[in-house]
């Protein structure tokens, strides 16, 4: 019999299929990346600004929940990603103003 590989997301691709498996050591990670770079980029500049802090604070807020009710980790990488991704750029913004 042959075996089917039914974990074809790019997460189980950069995990090697391991992302459930070290879910507490991944969530840890998240939790320190999410949490540092999210107080980061409030302090460095999104405070002054209400729109900037609205859209750092819903996803920063979002990831940090699902890591606290262990969501998938499919959903907990998606939204992490977008949330640095995010982060980023409004820090990114603040410093070049």
């Amino acid at each position: 019999m042959e075996k089917i590989e039914t974990n074809s997301g790019f997460w189980d691709k950069f995990f090697a299929g391991g992302a459930e498996f070290n879910r507490y050591s991944i969530i840890s990670g998240v939790l320190l990346i999410v949490g540092c770079l999210g107080g980061l980029t409030v302090g460095f500049g999104a405070i002054d600004h209400t729109f900037q802090l609205i859209l750092v604070v819903i996803p920063t807020m979002t990831t940090l929940s699902l890591l606290l009710a262990l969501a998938p980790m499919k959903q907990i990488l998606g939204v992490a990603a977008l949330t640095i991704v995010i982060d980023v750029i409004i820090m990114i913004i603040n410093f070049m103003s």
